[in-house]
């Protein structure tokens, strides 16, 4: 695996787990905000690649409102988030604690 892989994967993670932790719907642009937190300086554009490539691993539910997209997290995503499963292409979690 390259670092840009290691980037993308760590990146989902903590979209997944940002949302998890934010009551399980987050937009955009509060996303993009929290994976700048994380050290992960991406554009808007990059986080809805994002956001449409969990949606299509069936771990999180897209709205779009009036343009912007907010991510909804489905219980396959919340056992991704937990470790509990595991989906190619995201980082597993280490046990939070």
């Amino acid at each position: 695996m390259n670092f840009k892989e290691l980037t993308r994967n760590d990146m989902r993670l903590a979209m997944l787990r940002s949302i998890q932790d934010d009551g399980y719907a987050l937009n955009e642009s509060v996303l993009q905000s929290v994976l700048k937190l994380y050290g992960h300086n991406v554009s808007r554009d990059q986080v809805r690649t994002q956001i449409r490539w969990l949606e299509e691993q069936g771990l999180v539910s897209v709205e779009d409102v009036s343009g912007i997209l907010v991510a909804k997290l489905t219980g396959r995503g919340v056992d991704v988030a937990n470790g509990s499963a595991v989906v190619d292409g995201v980082k597993r979690p280490r046990p939070r604690g």
